[in-house]
């Protein structure tokens, strides 16, 4: 049980990583092999593109937040903060300027 478990789980990240182009490849060869019918073959595949979009969508969450977590445990400066300090060394150099 807990193979075929481990194994939806590394086909779930399997086909998150893979374009959605292949996603509906796949989605359609199997749609095909099961015997469905034009519509229910619709269905099944626009079922399993919208699955793949959240799941694409919640690893991406997951990616960044963990990335956030890393920068922020790291000391490094973010994009934002060095950002404010280009604009700080801005605002001082037009002070020293004019006096």
């Amino acid at each position: 049980m807990f193979d075929w478990m481990k194994k939806g789980v590394f086909t779930g990240i399997g086909l998150v990583l893979k374009s959605k182009e292949e996603v509906e490849s796949i989605a359609r060869e199997m749609a095909k092999q099961a015997e469905l019918s034009e519509n229910e073959g619709k269905k099944f595949v626009n079922d399993f593109l919208k699955r793949y979009d959240e799941s694409r969508d919640k690893l991406e969450e997951k990616m960044e937040s963990t990335v956030k977590d890393v920068l922020n445990r790291s000391s490094l400066a973010t994009k934002a903060e060095l950002d404010e300090i280009k604009d700080e060394i801005k605002k001082i150099k037009k002070v020293s300027a004019i006096e």
